[in-house]
């Protein structure tokens, strides 16, 4: 219903529908409006508008005043995670012709403050002061010359002037109703027309001025423009997205980048230089301006990519959140209601709310009916807030009382409509309102990932590394230059000697620009750019590149109870039908949740079970049940409802609309394939309706069966209305054959198996919901005292029923949840569920899932933040589960983690999640229930909204960071073997040339690498990728088995390249000539290419396994790929020519260059079979690895209580300021370490003195002693059993942890006693 104009037509599908009646019975509401009536409590007469005001005041106590609802400690939280109004903005301001400055307006709802609204002189003063009217909004004068034309509500009755309900519980759209009659609930009408010329009126008993009617003053003639001047456009503030070429400036701010940039252009001015600058052989092409350019296309590939990619996604984002935005505000201007464009709406706008709508600006309520809304997701109070106008504020403010805590008369933007209709004053739109500043505060520049950390450190090292060798090389090659200039050997001119000593400079350089790895930053780009496309096939919108790769070492994930893990759609999912029918939605998953064959437990009886009891899975109801039973039941539940099913406008699918409940017991009749609810509820004669109440805990409907019969049916709350049963009715195995309906009396055995059942569902956390039926021979039943045949008194209805059954409900588990929480665990990542729900339904949920485990706490968040530092720091690595959690709980407990050095990815959907979501390494927002404040915030946006696509986050994140070091295991190898080979060459060559020409070096180090990026970084994600534990933040980049390999082929290729650069005409046979040399030349160039190619091979793995194929033939690229390079490796020895220094070769030197270059695959293998134990012990010993035992120290845990602690940290500061030249001695060194002789000990009564004061200390500290027995623990005070502790909103621990564990140490204790 956000934003929809849904109403404003009438609908087709809806014609035959009943208007609903408003049923104030206290039972839940539905958020969304009758599919009849979505417009405003009133109706349109004649182009006059009808309008009714409630005057039903319910009471209302301090909290009118700044004071918010929920403990202390969570407001202070609130109101750090949220921007605080600085009130000195608005001095820059000209406020023009209105008296109040907009932050100043702003302040009314940020915090709530009724003060304020007092010293403006109330909603009276504040419409004057915004220049409009309460009734007909803004004026004429306002809205100048070109005020749209009226556009009023089509598709309403003209007759009917009662206000519009969603059909929730009590509402039926099956017949018409007399409106309930009290007086509280009577609305007044109000005649205005537009202009309020025709019919223009105020309510009885108030004068014109009490509801600012007089339209007099410069504010009441102040245009759209000059609102928009000084209060702003209601724009919602969306991130400035950046220009592409913005977006390219970013990218080569890459420390690999500019690295590679300074290289070029020394590549290429120094091209330029011995090519057009130095004399050249005849025949040889100028060629090595190429590498710098080369080096510069490189560059630019990798710029593209990467900026077109997040450019891409951006705009993605944007038109996702623009579709969203598309939406008509309803708002009355100059007495005419209409809707205009959210954009449109101005500060004293009067709009008008209905059922489902979100909020779009901050405001003040004027009137209407039975107005509540939800602000969970904006300042996260979970309880509805009524709300009232400001008058009937303060009238009822002085009566207190408990419905006050959940009263007020601000509206705030983010928030939900549940139910009722109202209007309201806009007071603050755009920027300037709480959800604008939200998102205004969420803006912010993202922080690196771990990976792009280690690479930027990765970079910084090989710079260093290969300006090192090539000062190493330079330094070498200019000492043999003094010395041959200095014995003039051999002879050359100036001119000559200029020459060499340019050479040297350019090989020098050359080797470190060999050594810069150019195709890294492409192997990031390309693996991110792949896995992003991937992941939007499997609902996962990325919109931040670098959260992928952070997503593949999450070590833990704080993920929402509701619609992520949960289908948030109540279902049947447990029941029984009669006594002893016991049927379980699929039964072969859920077997723990039919209780037949239990011990009945009655006197004398201990043993006996009920041995009539029997299970069935769902889908075997009809095959159980007779016709005439499936008929009752279906009757039972499709009459005795409220609920019906529509369109949903969004997805076009059918879906059931009224309380969660009622639709739940709807869904279940339609599993079964029974009756359509529509057909048999038209066909009940209805005689009476009893509604919901919260009293009574029950429904029920009399119906008309013929002329000397007639059936109530009644459900509600088991434990209630089984009590009142005296039969049921008996379905056994075989009652299928049986036409006629059997029943029985509820014997004690039968009160005991019903009594059980409801206890077995109720601990399992299911609601439980009793269907019955009573027949009677004449309506009203004789002996009854009744007004009418429809006002017969409930308590002579409910009495002597007949069950027909009991069914458990819940939210269900999402299908896949509990094998992607076990994904989650084998991958090493800890789940930990935040909830705002009550702990027994948390813990249930986090049962199912598999979240709560051994070792597992359970807390709840009022405990939670209160906690000390130290204690949430012990705590939060065992924690489970946080019920009762606000989203600073949530920030809380992510700030913890990530202190303690986890990668933490969470879930949200509330504009109040926003601060945990950036908080984290990676923010989940809820595509479908997120708000654009969670969406704006967040990482990754979860487009099915389902907790196992994060499961594929991880997966893809992996196989991101697995591309990118399969890359860099093959990159450094060659880059290894490129420097050592360059420098060796160029040292033992009399004319400084390298084994490999610059041209060369070219194919090696551009080509090659960007292939290799492109064929690495295109391996699909398997779930082979979770069988591992995550890398924590400080892992190194470089794994042992990487390193092995590396050291191994650089070594193998390093040998064999020089092998043949010096001895490959001795080895081939050949005599020494320019044309055999050439030869050599080429067989070297074709070893390096080719053992680069079988590398790359190689490389696909990074583990000790032996296959290096798995998985080959799904990723095309890769094949592909490598044929390419063997292909052009051809071409160039066979054209290339003078160009590449190469010349044809025989059959016998392409064997040998294959062959040598196949050599690296059984080099790896083999180099894996090499144990990691003793290779890791070395490299740590030489400091290549970090020691992963070293861990941080901490310090010892707390004995007894904290004050003692305390003492204790004072006297060793003390002793530690006074005691520096006692502790230089050796002999108090000595003294302190020796052991106390025995005899020496301090006596017992000496100890006996101190008690007094630690006792004292202890209770200062909070400590008390505990009782061995108690009522309040039937578990004997075991921590892990006691349903109470959790009651009392203590700690509980999972019942299968071991008494060893250190959790058990720790908290078992403050289990007990917190």
């Amino acid at each position: 219903m956000e934003g929809s104009t849904e109403g404003t037509e009438p609908d087709s599908h809806s014609i035959s529908l009943q208007p609903l009646t408003p049923q104030h019975t206290g039972g839940e509401a539905s958020t969304i409006a009758s599919p009849t009536q979505t417009h405003y409590d009133g109706a349109s007469v004649d182009g006059t508008t009808m309008r009714s005001r409630s005057i039903s005041r319910p009471k209302l106590d301090d909290d009118a005043h700044p004071k918010k609802s929920g403990d202390e400690g969570a407001e202070g939280q609130q109101e750090e995670a949220r921007p605080v109004l600085d009130l000195a903005q608005d001095e820059s301001i000209d406020a023009g012709v209105f008296p109040f400055k907009p932050y100043k307006l702003a302040s009314l709802v940020d915090p709530k403050n009724m003060d304020l609204l007092k010293e403006m002189g109330g909603v009276t003063g504040l419409l004057r002061g915004l220049g409009t009217n309460r009734k007909r909004g803004l004026g004429k004068k306002s809205l100048g010359p070109s005020a749209p034309v009226s556009q009023p509500q089509h598709g309403k009755s003209d007759k009917d002037v009662r206000p519009a309900t969603g059909a929730g519980v009590g509402a039926s759209q099956r017949h018409d109703r007399q409106p309930d009659t009290t007086a509280g609930d009577v609305p007044k009408l109000v005649l205005t027309g537009p202009g309020g010329e025709e019919g223009g009126g105020v309510p009885l008993g108030e004068s014109a001025s009490d509801v600012g009617d007089v339209e007099d003053g410069p504010t009441f003639e102040a245009s759209l423009e000059e609102r928009r001047r000084v209060y702003g456009a209601n724009i919602l503030p969306t991130r400035k997205t950046k220009s592409l070429l913005q977006l390219m400036w970013l990218a080569l701010k890459d420390k690999v980048l500019v690295l590679l940039s300074i290289a070029a252009v020394v590549s290429l001015a120094l091209g330029f230089f011995q090519d057009f600058g130095t004399p050249r052989p005849a025949g040889e092409p100028p060629v090595d301006w190429v590498e710098g350019v080369a080096i510069m296309v490189a560059i630019i590939i990798v710029v593209m990519v990467g900026s077109l990619n997040d450019w891409q996604k951006e705009r993605q984002f944007q038109a996702l959140n623009e579709k969203k935005e598309e939406r008509g505000v309803k708002v009355i201007r100059d007495g005419v209601e209409m809707v205009i464009d959210i954009k449109e709406v101005v500060v004293g706008d009067v709009a008008l709310v209905e059922p489902g709508e979100i909020i779009p600006c901050d405001g003040v309520f004027l009137s209407g009916h039975n107005v509540k809304c939800d602000e969970s997701g904006a300042t996260g109070e979970s309880d509805a807030i009524k709300k009232m106008s400001y008058e009937d504020c303060l009238k009822d403010g002085s009566d207190g009382g408990e419905a006050g805590k959940h009263t007020d008369c601000f509206m705030i933007s983010g928030s939900k409509v549940l139910e009722g209709y109202g209007s309201y004053v806009v007071i603050a739109v755009g920027t300037r309102s709480f959800n604008g500043r939200i998102m205004m505060a969420l803006r912010g520049d993202t922080e690196n990932t771990p990976l792009q950390l280690k690479l930027n450190n990765l970079a910084e090292l090989i710079a260093k590394l290969g300006s090192a060798a090539g000062l190493i090389l330079f330094t070498a090659l200019m000492i043999r230059f003094f010395v041959q200039l200095g014995t003039h050997n051999p002879q050359r001119t100036p001119s000559q000697w200029g020459i060499a000593f340019v050479q040297i400079l350019i090989i020098s350089v050359t080797l470190i620009v060999v050594a810069v790895p150019e195709g890294l930053p492409l192997a990031v780009t390309l693996a991110l750019a792949f896995a992003t496309k991937r992941m939007t096939k499997e609902n996962l919108l990325v919109r931040v590149l670098g959260s992928c790769e952070t997503m593949a070492n999450a070590s833990v994930i704080c993920t929402d109870k509701t619609g992520t893990l949960t289908q948030n759609d109540m279902t049947v999912v447990a029941g029984s039908i009669g006594i002893h029918c016991k049927f379980v939605h699929r039964l072969e998953e859920n077997m723990t949740r039919t209780n037949a064959g239990e011990e009945a437990g009655v006197r004398g009886g201990s043993s006996q079970k009920h041995a009539q009891d029997f299970s069935i899975d769902q889908k075997e109801i009809n095959s159980t049940l007779s016709p005439a039973i499936q008929d009752l039941v279906n009757k039972a539940i499709t009459i005795n409802s409220t609920a019906f099913e529509d369109t949903e406008p969004e997805t076009g699918n059918k879906v059931f609309v009224g309380s969660k409940t009622e639709t739940a017991l709807l869904k279940f009749a339609k599993e079964n394939g029974w009756a359509d609810y529509k057909t048999t509820r038209d066909a009940a004669d209805i005689v009476q309706m009893i509604p919901f109440s919260s009293e009574r805990k029950a429904m029920g409907v009399v119906v008309r069966l013929s002329k000397r019969h007639y059936r109530v049916y009644l459900k509600g709350a088991s434990e209630i209305l089984t009590k009142k049963c005296s039969q049921h009715i008996v379905v056994e195995r075989g009652s299928k054959e049986t036409d006629v309906i059997d029943t029985r009396e509820i014997d004690e055995l039968a009160r005991d198996n019903i009594s059980r059942t409801i206890i077995f569902y109720a601990n399992q956390t299911l609601r439980t919901i009793a269907v019955c039926y009573r027949d009677f021979e004449s309506w009203p039943p004789p002996g009854v005292q009744a007004d009418a045949e429809d006002e017969v008194p409930y308590e002579d209805i409910c009495q002597n029923l007949t069950l027909i059954g009991i069914t458990g409900i819940e939210d269900p588990l999402r299908p896949g949840v509990r094998e992607a929480v076990a994904d989650c665990h084998k991958a090493g990542v800890t789940v930990k569920m935040c909830t705002g729900d009550n702990v027994l339904t948390a813990r249930s949920i986090a049962l199912q899932c598999g979240i709560y485990t051994a070792g597992g706490v359970i807390m709840e968040g009022p405990i939670f933040r209160q906690l000390e530092k130290q204690d949430l720091q012990d705590v939060v690595p065992r924690l489970q589960v946080l019920a009762r959690s606000s989203p600073e709980d949530k920030q809380l407990l992510v700030e913890t983690l990530r202190e303690l050095g986890e990668i933490v990815g969470v879930t949200g959907d509330g504009t109040n999640d926003g601060p945990a979501l950036k908080k984290a390494d990676v923010g989940f927002s809820m595509g479908i229930a997120g708000t654009e404040v969670a969406k704006e915030a967040s990482d990754i946006i979860l487009m099915d909204d389902n907790f196992a696509s994060i499961v594929k986050a991880i997966m893809w994140g992996r196989c991101v960071n697995d591309a990118v070091r399969k890359f860099l295991q093959f990159q450094i190898s060659t880059n290894v073997t490129a420097v050592i080979i360059t420098f060796v060459s160029a040292v033992a060559s009399v004319q400084e040339e390298s084994v490999l020409s610059a041209v060369q070096l070219l194919w090696i180090n551009i080509i090659m690498d960007t292939f290799a990026a492109l064929a690495l970084a295109t391996d699909p994600a398997t779930p082979a990728l979770l069988d591992r534990k995550p890398d924590r933040k400080t892992s190194p980049l470089f794994t042992v088995d990487m390193y092995k390999q590396i050291i191994g082929q650089s070594t193998y290729q390093t040998i064999i390249t020089l092998i043949f650069h010096f001895l490959g005409l001795r080895i081939l046979g050949l005599s020494a000539s320019d044309k055999n040399d050439t030869v050599v030349q080429t067989l070297v160039f074709n070893i390096f290419v080719f053992a680069q190619i079988f590398n790359s091979i190689n490389s696909r793995r990074l583990d000790n396994h032996l296959n290096i194929f798995e998985g080959i033939t799904k990723n095309y690229y890769f094949m592909g790929i490598t044929l390419i390079e063997v292909a052009i490796q051809i071409l160039i020895v066979f054209v290339g020519g003078a160009a590449f220094q190469v010349t044809r070769i025989g059959g016998r030197e392409w064997g040998i260059g294959l062959a040598l270059g196949f050599v690296s695959i059984p080099l790896g293998a083999l180099i894996r079979m090499i144990p990691n134990g003793p290779i890791e012990r070395f490299f740590i010993k030489v400091r290549l690895m970090p020691n992963p035992n070293v861990l941080p120290t901490t310090r010892p845990e707390t004995e007894w209580n904290t004050a003692i602690q305390l003492v204790r940290d004072n006297l060793n500061t003390f002793s530690h300021v006074r005691g520096g030249r006692m502790r230089a001695s050796s002999y108090v060194g000595k003294s302190r370490s020796v052991n106390l002789a025995p005899e020496s000990r301090v006596a017992l009564p000496s100890i006996m003195t101190m008690v007094p004061t630690l006792i004292a200390s202890s209770i200062g500290a909070r400590w008390a002693p505990q009782s061995p027995s108690g009522l309040s623990h039937p578990a004997s005070f075991d921590p892990s059993k006691s349903s109470a502790a959790l009651w009392e909103g203590k700690i509980q621990i999972h019942p299968d942890t071991k008494p060893d564990d250190p959790v058990m140490q720790r908290w078992g204790a403050v289990a007990r006693t917190n």
